[in-house]
């Protein structure tokens, strides 16, 4: 039987010609990312890259008292461990699990030999960091001008683009965390949403039923980060049904 993990369910990984694949996955180390795990703190040393596969990771910035606020999310389009071939091997934000499931992990002594070869892993991440600074760009723009409800909207399609399923296993608390909102106001916007019919939201459970719906409610931020995503991997085509970035 065919194993359930590869590293082709990260659209990176999937993403590099043979050559440039082969040299990495003897090193790629399959981790399991459970709910919560801390991958790295504010200010930590960076070990690993991570290329989530089926978990999702939040990227928080934690202010002095304790708050924090997601600033970004990465699933099985991206990377973990930007700083590192950017340069800054450290962050002020921390990176934490909050979908559990599995990635890679590559050392990243490894990842910036690979990076300073120049080849298509380098523009292929350069365009990934773009597009997350975009969506960071969005966040920070949507929590100060639009409402809990459509910040909601544009979280949970956002998530559900990264998942197989229509189920979120997440709490209306942890939610609330990653907005920098308060728990009622995640509260009270489910229920709107529960009551159009959009969502089916009971205890660690969200399950959308109409995603057209949320699409309807949501700001337009939601589009803007999915669209800049596009655009940077517009000129993608396929190896063997996995994608492959056109020189």
């Amino acid at each position: 039987m065919l194993s359930p993990h590869s590293p082709n369910q990260n659209h990176v990984l999937a993403a590099l010609p043979a050559a440039e694949f082969e040299r990495l996955a003897l090193h790629l180390e399959l981790v399991p990312m459970p709910l919560g795990e801390i991958l790295y703190g504010p200010g930590e040393q960076l070990q690993y890259a991570y290329f989530p596969t089926t978990a999702i990771v939040s990227l928080h910035y934690v202010m002095e008292s304790g708050a924090s606020a997601e600033t970004a999310g990465v699933g099985n389009e991206g990377v973990v461990g930007i700083s590192l071939f950017m340069g800054g091997d450290t962050t002020p934000s921390s990176a934490v699990v909050q979908t559990a499931g599995h990635g890679y992990r590559l050392q990243e002594r490894l990842l910036k030999e690979e990076f300073n070869r120049g080849g298509l892993m380098q523009r292929l991440l350069l365009r990934y960091t773009q597009a997350l600074v975009t969506q960071m760009f969005q966040t920070a723009a949507c929590n100060r001008h639009h409402s809990i409800e459509q910040q909601l909207c544009r979280w949970l399609l956002l998530t559900l683009d990264r998942l197989p399923s229509n189920e979120l296993i997440m709490t209306q608390e942890l939610i609330a965390s990653m907005l920098g909102v308060r728990r009622e106001g995640i509260t009270d916007a489910a229920g709107n949403l529960q009551r159009a019919g959009f969502i089916l939201s009971r205890r660690g459970h969200i399950t959308v039923l109409a995603r057209s719906g949320l699409e309807t409610r949501a700001c337009e931020c939601y589009a803007v980060v999915k669209k800049e995503l596009g655009r940077l991997l517009s000129d993608v085509q396929y190896r063997q049904g996995i994608p492959v970035v056109v020189q």
